[in-house]
């Protein structure tokens, strides 16, 4: 038989799941024929910085111009806030285009990367993508057992990635433990602690006497194994906007520039950042609002019989009596979308955003309904 060039896509991409998104507002809206709040996706339910969208608009008739490769401006002001060097600082489209590029550049066949199990859904995706192997270590209280992801590195690994707080768990390590595990690990693996949702996890962490992190301690140290992600698209409300940043050792850097796309960082994105890093208040009322609306809800799930896991991050865990898939399905019914964690294989997890005070009204109706619904079948 005469081949075609899909006969010659690698093995370890036929293989390779995709990632499944959350349900689209308008996409649920249609289908379900009713108005829609969608709770699924880690979103800010507080809009960006009203800087931000004015820093949009004076961006927008620049968009016939390729941007600036390196996001000059937007790197030196991460390096002032951080106290390092701005050569320490990599932007890229979002915390994943990061995870991809790193993937890219130190992964391949017969190598690994490790991290735990039920974490975020991108990284086995990411890994594979590069031809390597994910290897999860087991949790432990809902939570990275970094005891276990120790055990787990061996010859082949070159990347271990840390979720902190974990998404979709929402749990988190101190920084600690953090210390205590990178101080074991071969100065030839790169550790990666993953900090999507640092400005949430840092005010839970203060509210509750911890010390969430000293992660750049480990960048202003030159420890060159170390690389901390960060991102806008959590509560800087730019997850429309594709922009995150990584902050660790400048000649790993040049090799990641090598790999990266020209010009991934568009100018929308970068005058975008820049205005929303500026709207501290901005940050503070979603942080604040977060904190309080986590609380609210949490009785509701006990109410219920729900196992409910309290949360460092803008969303809660929580677990049903039946397949998350279907309960999704009926919660979209009652108007929330919610996401389902199947694709995680957690086949009866559900993430729920933390919304504004109206939505987490509404979350709670739906939610109570669809509960109800269900025990009386």
């Amino acid at each position: 038989m005469k081949k075609t060039v899909l006969d010659f896509v690698p093995p370890h991409i036929r293989t390779l799941a995709g990632y499944v998104a959350g349900k689209a507002l308008r996409q649920a809206q249609r289908e379900s024929g009713v108005t829609m709040v969608k709770m699924a996706s880690n979103e800010n339910p507080y809009g960006p910085s009203p800087l931000a969208i004015e820093a949009i608009r004076q961006a927008a008739p620049l968009v016939n111009l390729y941007p600036d490769n390196d996001a000059t401006e937007l790197r030196q002001e991460l390096a002032t806030r951080h106290q390092i060097a701005p050569e320490q600082i990599f932007l890229a489209d979002g915390s994943l285009g990061l995870l991809d590029i790193m993937s890219r550049t130190l992964l391949g066949p017969g190598l690994n990367c490790v991290t735990s199990e039920r974490s975020f859904i991108s990284y086995p995706i990411v890994t594979r993508a590069a031809g390597a192997e994910l290897v999860t270590a087991p949790m432990r209280n809902d939570a990275y057992d970094l005891d276990a992801v120790y055990a787990a590195i061996n010859e082949n690994t070159r990347i271990v990635i840390l979720a902190n707080p974990n998404n979709p768990t929402g749990t988190m390590f101190d920084a600690d433990a953090t210390e205590a595990f990178i101080a074991r690990v071969p100065e030839h693996i790169l550790v990666v602690l993953d900090e999507a949702y640092y400005d949430f996890a840092t005010y839970f962490a203060a509210q509750r006497g911890v010390t969430y992190t000293r992660a750049m301690d480990y960048v202003r140290g030159k420890r060159a194994n170390v690389i901390v992600l960060r991102t806008f698209s959590k509560a800087h409300g730019l997850a429309g906007l594709r922009l995150g940043y990584g902050c660790g050792d400048p000649e790993l850097f040049n090799y990641f520039g090598k790999v990266r796309n020209a010009f991934s960082v568009s100018v929308v994105s970068e005058a975008a950042g820049l205005a929303a890093i500026r709207d501290e208040a901005h940050v503070r009322k979603t942080v604040e609002n977060n904190a309080a609306g986590a609380a609210w809800l949490m009785p509701y799930f006990a109410e219920l019989g729900l196992r409910a896991v309290p949360t460092n991050a803008n969303f809660i865990y929580f677990e049903i009596d039946e397949d998350a898939n279907a309960f999704a399905k009926r919660m979209q019914l009652e108007g929330v979308i919610v996401r389902s964690l199947v694709p995680w294989g957690i086949r009866n997890g559900i993430r729920v955003t933390v919304g504004t005070p109206d939505q987490n009204e509404m979350f709670v109706r739906a939610l109570k309904k669809v509960v109800r619904q269900a025990v009386a079948k």
